[in-house]
Parts: structure tokens; C-alpha cells; sequence
């Protein structure tokens, strides 16, 4: 969710591939779901940096998301808020995380 236009966005972000929303760098470290005969649960590790300032990146989020606690890690940022909604498989090597905003 982009606060200041209030633009809304699903943005997929394929584990350890840099993703770009607005002056943010989302990089997924891994993403882990739990198997269908447990209770549902999604939980991402990002790495979020702020490339606004014109030097190097400001780490500005590092740890665990979950998509069924949004509120529990949560980014702190005033333009932006970013959460993890769900894994999605490309392939059996690699997977692709689901961050955005209902």
C-alpha cells in the first residue's frame, strides 16, 4: 500500500530476487507454508531497504512476516506498508512470495 496515492498492489517477489516498489528494494530471503492438514500459515523472510536517500540503501525491515499477523512484524514506514500474503511455487527449485495489501 502506497499511503500517500493509496495505490494498492500485489507484487510477486521470486526468493532472493531484488523486487522495486517505489523507492523500496524487496528482497525475499525465503518463504515457508505449511502443509494442508495443518492449520494455515504463510511466513516470509524479507530483507526491505529504502533507496530514497541518494547514498547507499537503508535497510528499513529485515525478518519473518506472516500472513496471519499482519501487525506482528510489521514494516514501519511513513509511505509505505508492506505484508506477506501467501507462497507461490514457479517450480520445484525456487518459490515467489506474495507481499501487498487487502
Amino acid at each position: 500500500l502506497d499511503k500517500v496515492t493509496a495505490r494498492i498492489s500485489t507484487i510477486r517477489a521470486p526468493v532472493d530476487v531484488p523486487v522495486r516498489f517505489g523507492t523500496l528494494l524487496i528482497q525475499a530471503r525465503t518463504c515457508r507454508k505449511t502443509p494442508p492438514e495443518e492449520p494455515p500459515e504463510t511466513a516470509v523472510f524479507l530483507e526491505i531497504y529504502d533507496t530514497r536517500s541518494g547514498g547507499p540503501p537503508d535497510i528499513v525491515f529485515t525478518g519473518w512476516m506472516f500472513a496471519s499477523s499482519p501487525a506482528l512484524s510489521a514494516l514501519e514506514h511513513p509511505v509505505y506498508d508492506i505484508w506477506a500474503l501467501d507462497c507461490a511455487s514457479e517450480s520445484t527449485s525456487s518459490g515467489a512470495a506474495s507481499s501487498g495489501s487487502e
